[in-house]
């Protein structure tokens, strides 16, 4: 009998929300009564989502930035994740959990080296909290083109996770996981959610009341009856934010959890998920995908560089904010590898190996003796710990939230611009090069179209801020 399966992803995921200078996040009105968002989904989606055992029986990431902030305020929340994930891999030999990439960089609008890097920290995370190679990663709004599936697919990872729509075949059976061609006589498996009941589940909530009931009417119609492809063994995938169940939908935990615990058997439908699926159906037939596309807006990236018709006519800020932090990136490296070039023999590797440091694997002192033989002065070793720190928030000013929503005047693009400061302030600490006034004049024209706030003034106000750096160096 040909086995009809299904798999629920959830993205859990929260951008960076941490002051730069005190390392805390700021007290957030707007999640009332809690203190901040973390907190409120952490008590309204990951506390009870872990205490249903549901990471265990679906297939799920965690943005590294939102296990980093969890590791430290909810321990028991925490090691539930990791333990969920545990009992897959030692009953399959292969855990439901994938990797995501570090930042949530939206990743076709990002430079080659960025990309390896977001991918190479994201793994390396990943291994660090879970204890095993991960063999699936999962996208950042799944944007997508060709050099980012050739690096993660250098990097070991086997499969990723898209929207329908980001196929380049007009009739596409979401059911079979296919291989994308890659340079060098590669491939990568892509599993396609289906469309239709994953917007259902996010979006109407009276699809989702009763368990039962979605698996016998609205999941078993899924599946092939016909002769040609009904002999086939199937997979319906079914992805949404994470934050879906208990967040975003209240008491949506619990029926995820019915779900996910038999409310399919009654149907013949058995719960799965992708790295498991691959072991018994690898893809059968190859695919292109549609390049410099994402599962939340239909006109390719456009939402998180120039705007788009999906939520805004008004968003000519975001591309002044894009090019204006590209521009200042491209300083920022220029003050990074000119200073590190007559010290260490590659920096770009020293950067990434960076990770293993913020994740208390090693110390910088241990990381640069493996890179370079000859011992360095306090002082040079201070000036390369202020660059490694300011590369990781020119990194993280990145973050797609910046960009998502359709004002300037808000938390996320605030935040965005003082990561951005920081990176410079640490930067001019390190080199006495400051980069701010070039800075300044490109966010001036980043204009919130509702209030008139403009990121400059943000970015000054953040800039001249007291701060002692010597206290928050990693050595």
């Amino acid at each position: 009998m040909p086995i009809k399966a299904f798999s629920i992803h959830g993205h859990f995921y929260q951008p960076p929300r941490e002051d730069p200078l005190s390392g805390r996040i700021p007290t957030e009105s707007s999640a009332a009564p809690y203190e901040n968002w973390n907190e409120r989904i952490l008590h309204e989606c990951y506390q009870p989502n872990a205490r249903l055992n549901n990471f265990a029986g679906m297939s799920f990431n965690v943005g590294p930035t939102l296990l980093s902030w969890l590791e430290t305020r909810d321990q028991e929340t925490y090691q539930q994740i990791i333990s969920q994930n545990q009992v897959n891999l030692k009953r399959y030999g292969i855990g439901n959990a994938l990797a995501q990439t570090y930042h949530h960089t939206i990743l076709p609008l990002a430079s080659s080296s960025e990309k390896n890097l977001q991918v190479y920290w994201g793994i390396a995370d990943f291994v660090h909290r879970f204890g095993h190679a991960p063999r699936g990663m999962w996208l950042p709004e799944t944007a997508v083109d060709y050099e980012t599936l050739t690096i993660i697919s250098n990097q070991g990872i086997q499969f990723t996770i898209l929207a329908p729509w980001q196929a380049d075949r007009d009739h596409l059976d979401t059911t079979q996981p296919y291989n994308v061609s890659l340079p060098g006589d590669k491939s990568i498996a892509v599993f396609f959610y289906q469309g239709m009941l994953s917007s259902k589940i996010s979006f109407e909530p009276l699809s989702t009341i009763d368990a039962k009931f979605f698996a016998q009417y609205e999941l078993a119609a899924h599946y092939h009856t016909d002769s040609s492809k009904g002999d086939q063994d199937q997979l319906v995938l079914i992805a949404s934010d994470g934050e879906l169940y208990g967040h975003h939908q209240p008491s949506r935990e619990d029926f995820l959890a019915q779900l996910l615990n038999g409310a399919g058997e009654p149907a013949g439908l058995d719960k799965t998920y992708p790295a498991l699926w691959l072991e018994t159906n690898p893809p059968e037939e190859t695919i292109r995908i549609r390049e410099r596309t994402s599962w939340s807006c239909h006109h390719g990236v456009d939402r998180w560089s120039k705007g788009c018709a999906c939520i805004s006519t008004d968003g000519q800020w975001k591309n002044h904010l894009r090019s204006a932090l590209n521009r200042l990136a491209t300083a920022l490296d220029g003050l990074y590898f000119e200073a590190l070039y007559r010290h260490i023999p590659k920096p770009r590797v020293l950067r990434q190996r960076y990770i293993h440091v913020l994740l208390g694997e090693i110390s910088l002192h241990r990381l640069i003796a493996e890179m370079e033989s000859h011992p360095l002065p306090s002082e040079r070793m201070k000036v390369i710990a202020l660059l490694l720190e300011s590369q990781k928030e020119r990194q993280r000013m990145f973050t797609s939230c910046g960009w998502y929503f359709e004002d300037f005047d808000r938390i996320e693009p605030k935040n965005v611009i003082a990561y951005a400061a920081q990176a410079v302030r640490l930067a001019h600490l390190a080199t006495g090069n400051d980069l701010s006034s070039q800075a300044i004049s490109d966010l001036k024209k980043v204009i919130s179209p509702h209030t008139g706030l403009s990121a400059d003034e943000v970015f000054r106000e953040q800039i001249s801020r007291p701060w002692d750096a010597v206290k928050h160096l990693p050595f």
